[in-house]
């Protein structure tokens, strides 16, 4: 648990016009993840990587080549969004042999909430059946798990070591580091705050601002545990009107055309996913120039 930390980018999936995925591109940004950004860690196959739409060979391809680029230098978690607890064990054992340190796990994002009970099974069987540590994925709005539910799970699951943390709620952030406390890893997905998450006392992000500007949220996390409090606020209002650019239904288009702005390879986005329009350039483009990214 205590290899995950600080910043791990949510990588994007690159997709050629014909929507295979892109390999060439996607090892390119993961060196540029590491030995230009400086990255702590890396996520594939997230959300911002497009998860959602992903064959469990392609998790498997993905997933390796993130491992074989990174060469041991920095943890590889792999994403797993699906809808029922067979389909997930699957895919955790495909990619089990990898070397990843982790599976980011979302509970079940079609319209049928579990029960509470069945959401705890739902994630000791993975943890179980994969033999890999579990980070839940706490983002389906209709799936949403609270924090006493969450602190709950991570105390009696035996593999299941944190939480990814996402939408805008700083209360229930809080509220989970301070019922959880140091029993598990909590990773922040509030990417308009992350410089008050980190205040509180989160281990780290895992947000798609962290893909679209990894130096300046390398440096957003340096400063704060340097205790440099004014230049993390200096770099907070450099982020915010990032998030605020690409904040949209088709975010992973958007990050990919940040990334395109900064040279960076990023391939297509996988249909139905629309790419960034122009008005979203425009505005995306003004905010990488206020932040100096361009």
């Amino acid at each position: 648990m205590n290899e995950i930390y600080g910043i791990v980018p949510p990588t994007t999936t690159p997709f050629t016009s014909g929507g295979q995925v892109d390999e060439v591109a996607l090892k390119e940004d993961v060196r540029y993840l590491i030995e230009v950004a400086g990255v702590h860690g890396l996520a594939v196959c997230g959300s911002t990587g497009e998860g959602h739409t992903l064959t469990t060979d392609e998790t498997y391809r993905i997933t390796a080549c993130a491992v074989e680029e990174s060469g041991g230098r920095i943890p590889v978690i792999t994403g797993i969004i699906t809808d029922s607890t067979q389909s997930a064990i699957e895919r955790g054992q495909a990619v089990a042999g990898l070397g990843i340190k982790a599976l980011q796990v979302t509970p079940v994002h079609y319209l049928f909430r579990p029960s509470d009970g069945a959401m705890i099974d739902h994630f000791a069987r993975i943890a179980e059946g994969t033999g890999l540590p579990v980070i839940i994925y706490n983002v389906i709005p209709w799936t949403y798990l609270s924090p006493e539910l969450l602190t709950r799970i991570i105390t009696q699951v035996e593999g299941v070591i944190g939480v990814k943390q996402s939408a805008g709620d700083m209360k229930l952030l809080a509220d989970l580091l301070l019922l959880l406390g140091d029993r598990g890893c909590i990773m922040s997905a509030v990417d308009a705050l992350l410089y008050p998450s980190f205040l509180l006392g989160a281990h780290g992000a895992i947000a798609a601002i962290l893909t679209a500007a990894p130096k300046l949220c390398v440096q957003l996390w340096e400063a704060v545990e340097n205790g440099n409090y004014e230049t993390a606020r200096s770099l907070h209002d450099l982020l915010l009107p990032i998030w605020n650019a690409i904040s949209d239904d088709n975010l992973p288009a958007n990050v990919k055309y940040v990334m395109q702005l900064q040279g960076r390879a990023s391939g297509k986005s996988r249909l139905p996913m629309p790419e960034t329009n122009q008005q979203q350039k425009e505005i995306i483009k003004r905010a990488l120039l206020s932040a100096a990214l361009i």
